[in-house]
């Protein structure tokens, strides 16, 4: 059985993108590149917001054989998993070049759950919005934070709707630059 699991890199007031929508404050250095990947590397699907798929599908296409290694390694990580977008607006011509990637017209935590607990791999949630839900409706068993040392003063929050969950912390660690790793997992 697989785990429901969210991960994301903030900022220290809670935002993954800035109020341009960039991000480029938490491009990750080799050290929380390397334990990004670790987070995700038993994932067998990826159900993403149209928004942060737009941002990952370059994986499909990039040609890595330069770049570090936590690079590479999580271009072999992205290619082994399934994905499923979540999108009302994305036609089935938006996924050429995409492989092993679908279209789901709705996120149904249900579903995800249901995924999960018939694969021997994980789910991933991909993206605030699916995130909170996802959340609100207790099927998360991990989150995955890490927060970088910088105050963008709004732009897209890492949890946009209320929700009301108490969280373990499992795990923290430092890396260079000042970003801290933080695991938890919810109450129940």
């Amino acid at each position: 059985m697989g785990r429901v699991v969210y991960g994301n890199q903030m900022s220290l007031d809670g935002y993954v993108a800035d109020r341009e929508g960039r991000f480029d404050w938490a491009m990750p250095g080799e050290d929380v590149h390397a334990a990004v990947n670790d987070d995700v590397r038993d994932v067998g699907t990826f159900v993403l917001g149209r928004r942060v798929w737009e941002v990952l599908r370059a994986w499909d296409v990039m040609d890595v054989s330069d770049e570090p290694g936590p690079v590479r390694d999580f271009a072999g990580i992205w290619a082994g998993a399934d994905k499923v977008v979540c999108s009302r607006t994305l036609g089935e011509d938006d996924l050429a070049g995409a492989p092993r990637t679908r279209i789901s017209r709705t996120f149904d935590p249900d579903e995800v759950r249901a995924l999960a607990d018939a694969a021997d791999r994980d789910v991933a949630v991909g993206g605030p919005e699916l995130a909170s839900q996802a959340l609100a409706s207790g099927i998360v068993d991990e989150v995955s934070l890490h927060v970088h040392p910088v105050v963008v003063g709004g732009g897209t929050a890492a949890f946009p709707t209320p929700v009301a969950l108490g969280f373990e912390l499992v795990e923290e660690r430092r890396y260079a630059g000042g970003v801290v790793g933080l695991r938890y997992r919810p109450r129940r």
